[in-house]
């Protein structure tokens, strides 16, 4: 009754209007489990790669081949397979691509099938997502990264730093955590609009994207935001900075803060990144150098210590590149997207990985994201401790925060919320 029966698949639309992959599986019992993956805009060069049409639909951004390969090559690869066996099914779509980046039949269409295949699988087993996925273990609501503040790839470049996010490290509870950051964005909104900037307009992720001086006068509103919605900052909220290093390379290996005018070198962009912590209550810098400067990396690790020192184009959701980064000491850990990786398999050995390692998880979405609500399910099942998935509106990023509100009311008293003990470096 769970074996694969057949495969759909169609181009949808994520939250930035580009076509994306959308895939349904229909098992031998007639359950069904749908899924439409998400993109990325800051995509890292090592993650696995989309299939695009090209040419003039779309600007080239089609996905229809990526649709006839669900249909075609990968149906022929599964179909028959038992839906509960997800390793199996994974490995099934890797071996019909035959390719490390999985560029041949598609990421985007092996992922929508992985994806939907799960979903599948939890309907026929009569049992939410979330429960499939934990395997017998204690499930955990994550500490929520609220994007407040927003630059970079995601908002024009009106500041150099990808995101500034608010963690409700006090909050005892995901309930409590989500209204926080709501005030604290709320807040941000009040004091931008104060000082004659555009308030309304969010960027892709549901953040405020002012033009703002500098990265340090993101960092100062934000601390203000939080001070004057009643909440203390580091001790009930902290900060997170997605600084996206890759995004700022130039190419002679420096780092270019295009708002100030200055060019900084690894070690130097560490040291600022640090003196940034020690005014502000920064709890986690992602990506503070490039996704290939591994020697940078390594010079950041005695200025950034005591912070979450966050890989994510470092990492790229890579077992391979995951365990070099914890060979080399580097980071202490690590942002899981299941799209750079093209499979829940390979996204769930990451996150066993980092958890023997002792480097801290962050489940992620990305900047074009879909109402899919499965990665909330994913961080409460998986135990990632931490989830990222945007702001506190659009409703592609509200339909995960309000999965997780109504796991936590259905699960009452049983709910155990993981809080500041989420974040690196772990105790």
């Amino acid at each position: 009754m769970t074996k694969i029966a057949s495969l759909g698949a169609w181009e949808a639309l994520d939250s930035r209007g580009t076509p994306t992959v959308a895939c349904e599986v229909m098992l031998a019992g007639g359950a069904r489990g749908c899924a439409t993956v998400p993109s990325g805009a800051s995509t890292g060069t090592h993650e696995a790669h989309e299939l695009r049409d090209g040419g003039e639909r779309y600007g080239g951004r089609g996905v229809l081949r990526a649709v006839e390969n669900v249909r075609g090559a990968l149906a022929e690869a599964v179909v028959g397979l038992d839906a509960g066996d997800q390793a199996a099914v994974d490995a099934a779509l890797c071996a019909a691509d035959g390719t490390p980046s999985l560029g041949r039949l598609g990421a985007n269409a092996v992922l929508a099938v992985s994806i939907a295949n799960a979903v599948a699988a939890a309907a026929a087993a009569g049992e939410p997502l979330w429960r499939v996925t934990a395997a017998g273990r204690e499930p955990l609501i994550p500490l929520p990264m609220v994007n407040i503040l927003s630059g970079g790839a995601h908002a024009g470049r009106a500041i150099d730093m990808q995101d500034f996010l608010a963690v409700p490290v006090g909050a005892s509870s995901f309930r409590e955590a989500l209204e926080w950051v709501w005030r604290v964005r709320a807040a941000a909104a009040e004091l931008v609009a104060e000082r004659g900037l555009a308030a309304a307009l969010v960027a892709d992720e549901g953040g405020l994207g002012p033009a703002l001086r500098s990265n340090r006068d993101a960092l100062e509103l934000l601390t203000r935001a939080i001070e004057r919605c009643g909440l203390a900052p580091g001790e009930q909220v902290g900060i997170a900075i997605d600084v996206a290093a890759t995004q700022l390379v130039t190419a002679d290996g420096g780092y270019r803060l295009g708002v100030e005018g200055r060019e900084l070198r690894a070690a130097e962009l560490a040291r600022e990144l640090a003196s940034w912590a020690s005014e502000h209550p920064i709890v986690s810098v992602e990506d503070p150098l490039a996704e290939d400067d591994w020697d940078g990396w390594e010079s950041a690790r005695e200025p950034l210590g005591g912070l979450q020192v966050l890989g994510d184009d470092l990492f790229v959701t890579s077992p391979e590149r995951l365990r070099r980064g914890i060979a080399e000491g580097v980071g202490n850990a690590v942002l899981v997207k299941p799209n750079q990786a093209g499979t829940l398999s390979t996204a769930r050995e990451v996150v066993e990985l980092a958890r023997e390692a002792r480097y801290a998880t962050v489940l992620s979405a990305r900047s074009g994201e879909t109402e899919d609500a499965w990665l909330a399910d994913l961080a409460v099942g998986w135990r990632t401790g931490q989830i990222k998935v945007g702001s506190t509106m659009r409703s592609e990023r509200t339909a995960k925060w309000n999965r997780l509100l109504r796991i936590e009311a259905e699960l009452g008293d049983a709910t155990r919320f993981a809080g500041r003990e989420a974040l690196a470096p772990l105790a």
